[in-house]
């Protein structure tokens, strides 16, 4: 079986292991900056996953990281609120969208029996959005014309998810944060909902909490369903949160924490350490991917703490908390 197929078809964490290893191997046969960033660690023979390097997430800004016999279907770009925007190459979309479908499904939901509305005004503006594409895939999927993006018509939105309600759909808000923080100025009855914020203020508000602002959504919004989304730019894997904050990643991902000093070694559950993300989707690119993120392992899943000073901000659900 290809490795393509052999992504999807993982049963526990032993074959989740063997596939990231063979990715290791074939990435550094085929991606030339990964391979000579592994190299320069002369750490070229990983015998578990916690062997493998990772490769620092500030690469996407300065090297075009992609299987180098492959050219492009999709192109993505961070919003770039720190500064330089970081860039994905993705060879294979249907990758992408079969990685982002699943997860979707198990935790969300099926867009079939939804109406799906986005408040993402700065990732339309921007353009080259991996999770525009990817909230604009699912809208399609709902096959419902009350589904849709929102730039700034709030009233439009909420008199969409009264029309939804009236035809027992479920439905589902995936709004940037500052945004979200907007509508509560309308003061809707959104109980019936799910919010699925994908964090940032992008420089609109003031930074708050992961505490701070569900409380604010929860009690301004009347709604209880609160969930986040943990995605960036650099991966095609997501991971959803629980009302109590934690991450549950796809059988595509997994989360390791290293220390904050070493970034070769790694801390026990329950420490609070830099977020290492291994994302099986990003086949063709780079699997293996150290970000700038502060976090720790808990049960059944991660939560996310802040970020590592001077990094830049990004508008994924990493605000300090």
């Amino acid at each position: 079986m290809d490795l393509e197929k052999r992504i999807f078809s993982i049963e526990n964490d032993r074959d989740f292991e063997q596939v990231a290893l063979d990715i290791f191997d074939y990435q550094i046969s085929n991606c030339k900056v990964y391979q000579d960033y592994v190299k320069s660690l002369q750490r070229s023979a990983p015998k578990r996953l916690e062997e493998i390097p990772f490769l620092p997430i500030s690469f996407f800004k300065s090297h075009e990281i992609i299987n180098e016999n492959l050219k492009p279907e999709l192109h993505f770009k961070s919003s770039g609120t720190g500064g330089t925007r970081s860039n994905h190459f993705v060879a294979k979309a249907k990758l992408y969208e079969q990685a982002f479908n699943t997860i979707y499904e198990k935790q969300i939901g099926l867009p079939q029996q939804q109406v799906i509305l986005a408040l993402l005004p700065n990732y339309l503006e921007q353009g080259n959005s991996s999770l525009v594409y990817m909230v604009d895939h699912l809208i399609k999927r709902t096959q419902n014309g009350l589904s849709g993006f929102f730039l700034n018509n709030l009233i439009e939105l909420v008199d969409r998810y009264q029309r939804a309600i009236n035809q027992n759909k479920q439905v589902i808000i995936f709004g940037v944060s500052y945004a979200l923080l907007d509508l509560i100025e309308l003061k809707p009855d959104l109980s019936k909902a799910i919010i699925v914020e994908t964090g940032g203020m992008k420089g609109r508000r003031k930074e708050l909490t992961k505490e701070e602002l569900h409380f604010a959504l929860r009690n301004g919004l009347n709604c209880e369903r609160i969930s986040s989304e943990y995605g960036m730019t650099e991966l095609l894997s997501q991971a959803y949160s629980s009302s109590k904050g934690i991450f549950t990643p796809s059988h595509t991902m997994r989360v390791l924490i290293r220390e904050v000093n070493d970034p070769f070694s790694l801390v026990n559950k329950g420490k609070t350490g830099g977020i290492n993300v291994i994302d099986l989707a990003n086949l063709h690119s780079c699997s293996f991917v150290e970000t700038q993120d502060l976090g720790k392992e808990v049960d059944n899943g991660f939560q996310i703490m802040g970020r590592f000073d001077h990094s830049d901000l990004r508008g994924c659900n990493l605000m300090v908390g």
